[in-house]
């Protein structure tokens, strides 16, 4: 591997990085797409080699974003136990089908991930500020959310688990949304207790890819490192923005990758 090669994977990671932290998504949804079009990856090999990238993003994201708010540990727990058997699972699937229908199916599960969000950014635009309810810690409106238990979050950490396995990212995509939208709890709340449910998955997945020989170590370890460097930015710009631009961002980001990922096939 060429010197220059290993600097623009530093320089990439850094970018990466930067977006995950703001995002809350690790930034396995850019680095596929872009390891896919400028390395001519394998959809396998790119979900493989950006698990090298997104599992020390994602917990130094975490510890990030629990310095600002602290994460309600009994839950993430929870949803982090409910998705590590269910990764693997999805993961051995994935690995069985013809990386084009895989990259197919990963750009309509984002696309209809991004609809959610454009509507969900719409309408949280469209209610008058006195008329959205009064919110207690967390962002959950008073007597009118569900709480989010650990329990229902066992649930969901098998939903995402199953589908952050099969796509090698993609768990913590579907878990904001409906934490947000069900459980009425903050974006940047929800981006903090979806990373925490994914690491251990991560890892799962991350070991299945490598066994499986679909992990580009010299690629991904240069991510890494750069992509280390700029997630503590990224996670102090997610707490400054309001709430509706980070979702609004959000969405934007799953558009792009949709594009890209036609655009590859």
């Amino acid at each position: 591997m060429s010197l220059l090669l290993i600097a623009l994977c530093l320089g990439a990671g850094c970018l990466i990085g930067f977006m995950g932290g703001v995002l809350g998504i690790g930034g396995g949804l850019i680095a596929i797409p872009a390891l896919v079009l400028l390395l001519d990856m394998p959809q396998q090999l790119a979900q493989g080699t950006a698990l090298i990238m997104v599992l020390p993003t994602i917990m130094m994201a975490v510890r990030k974003y629990n310095q600002q708010t602290r994460i309600d540990r009994r839950v993430a727990l929870a949803g982090a136990g409910g998705a590590v058997v269910f990764t693997w699972v999805g993961a051995r699937l994935a690995l069985g089908i013809e990386p084009g229908v895989l990259r197919l199916s990963f750009a309509v599960f984002l696309f209809f991930i991004a609809l959610f969000y454009a509507w969900q950014t719409w309408r949280a635009g469209s209610v008058p500020p006195a008329a959205r309810p009064a919110t207690r810690k967390g962002g959950l409106p008073a007597g009118e959310a569900p709480a989010f238990t650990p329990r229902r979050a066992t649930a969901l950490g098998v939903l995402c688990g199953t589908l952050g396995g099969f796509f090698g990212v993609g768990g913590a995509v579907l878990a904001v949304p409906i934490i947000t939208s069900v459980f009425r709890l903050s974006q940047t709340t929800a981006q903090a207790l979806a990373l925490c449910m994914v690491i251990p998955g991560s890892a799962v997945a991350l070991v299945t890819y490598s066994w499986a020989g679909k992990a580009d170590w010299w690629v991904g370890l240069p991510l890494a490192a750069g992509s280390l460097l700029f997630v503590p930015v990224g996670v102090r710009l997610a707490y400054r923005l309001p709430e509706r631009k980070l979702r609004a961002c959000f969405a934007a980001m799953l558009f792009a990758t949709v594009a890209l990922l036609v655009f590859e096939s």
